[in-house]
């Protein structure tokens, strides 16, 4: 009778621990089918930032091609890069989200936070660098091979600048680039560089200046370093910032402006020639098939050309080079097939030597230790060793106006 009774009590404890619910404290449980998933998103702007823009533009994307009801995902706009972040990681996951992302370099050690109080919901976030080395099995860090998207925006530039060559509206000494940054981190020494190598593949006489303004969404002071660039004699403006701030002041001077992360023809008819961007969605989809196939979701992604992931916009044929949309198609086949390489040592200096070898530093430490060889057989490999970007060389050719960010 006593060992039955025991029997009754813990089949009654157990049924209770089910009735109950996961806590934040169980095992991982899977998704077992697309109805099962809730997804929340984290942005540090709104669709007025070009940056958030993209993101959401992305989502939408996903939500659509899975089949996502509206009641199966949850998005949080202008969350900054502090604890506003943990807790709006929180919230998402008190409120049934299984899948929380989060959209800015800022947030990652608040998400990070979240990802171990909260193991049965996966975690993942953009342009960070500390999955791969904290090795938790619900965090995750992704990126894109953008440096690819931005170096075939460079060509595009390039293309332009022979243009005014050989109209006679500049002289080949004269093909001077202005670039507005945000900050002096390796993403955006990347992109600014990566940008550069393909204008200097066409035309070999670029030069380019570069101003930072400390902020990624700053529609004032982007406008005025682009129009400080200007007055600086360049002739044709990109940006990684995240405002109208530069294509405006490049509008309003009559200047060739390349965008970033989408297009900028409606506001910018006679100036605007093309953008970059990185296509979101599919990562998404990605993640949400991963986990209902009920495998694990890669610890560092990387999207590429291949994966949709890396795009451009359409050429503005008014404002491009023509010829532009052929060389752009030429040169992305050769990324494609390894005949051309965004960071091909033999292509750049650095203090007018050039690179046989570089430590980077790849794996997040406390003191930013370089600590892995990322040339091989003369090229440099951006995004081998992890998702986010790591290339910090100031190369010959580019002058920086500011470097106090």
């Amino acid at each position: 009778m006593k060992k039955l009774l025991a029997l009754v009590l813990v089949a009654v404890m157990m049924f209770a621990l089910v009735a109950c619910g996961e806590t934040k404290d169980d095992a991982k449980s899977g998704i077992a089918s697309i109805e099962d998933v809730k997804f929340g998103l984290i942005c540090l702007h709104d669709e007025n930032s070009t940056y958030d823009k993209n993101f959401l533009e992305g989502f939408k994307e996903a939500v659509a091609n899975l089949g996502l009801k509206e009641e199966q995902y949850v998005i949080k706009t202008n969350i900054p890069e502090g604890n506003e972040c943990y807790e709006a990681a929180v919230d998402l996951a008190e409120d049934g989200c299984n899948i929380i992302f989060a959209n800015s370099f800022g947030h990652e050690s608040y998400i990070l936070q979240a990802a171990k109080e909260y193991p049965s919901v996966q975690f993942c976030h953009a342009t960070g660098t500390m999955a791969h080395t904290e090795n938790l099995d619900n965090f995750a860090n992704a990126f894109a091979s953008i440096y690819e998207g931005r170096f075939l925006a460079g060509v595009a530039a390039g293309m332009k600048l022979n243009e005014m060559i050989e109209a006679g509206k500049i002289t080949a000494e004269q093909a001077l680039m202005g670039y507005v940054g945000a900050y002096t981190y390796a993403e955006v020494l990347s992109g600014y560089t990566s940008f550069y190598l393909g204008a200097k593949s066409v035309c070999p006489t670029v030069t380019m200046k570069v101003q930072f303004t400390g902020s990624w969404y700053d529609e004032a002071a982007e406008k005025e370093a682009a129009t400080k660039l200007i007055s600086e004699n360049c002739v044709l403006i990109s940006q990684h910032a995240d405002s109208m701030g530069a294509p405006s002041a490049c509008e309003e001077a009559g200047v060739p402006n390349v965008s970033y992360n989408g297009s900028t023809v409606a506001s910018c008819p006679n100036t605007f020639i093309v953008s970059s961007r990185i296509n979101w969605a599919p990562y998404y989809e990605y993640v949400v098939n991963t986990l209902v196939a009920g495998e694990k979701v890669a610890k560092d992604w990387t999207g590429t050309i291949e994966t949709g992931s890396v795009v451009l916009t359409d050429v503005n044929t008014q404002a491009a080079a023509a010829g532009t949309v052929e060389k752009i198609a030429e040169v992305t086949e050769g990324l494609k097939n390894g005949t051309v390489n965004v960071f091909d040592a033999a292509t750049f200096t650095v203090g007018g030597e050039t690179l046989a070898s570089y430590m980077a530093d790849v794996n997040t430490d406390a003191n930013y230790e370089k600590d892995t060889e990322v040339i091989e057989d003369g090229v440099f490999y951006e995004s081998k060793h992890r998702s986010a970007p790591y290339f910090d060389l100031q190369i010959d050719g580019i002058e920086l106006l500011n470097s106090a960010f």
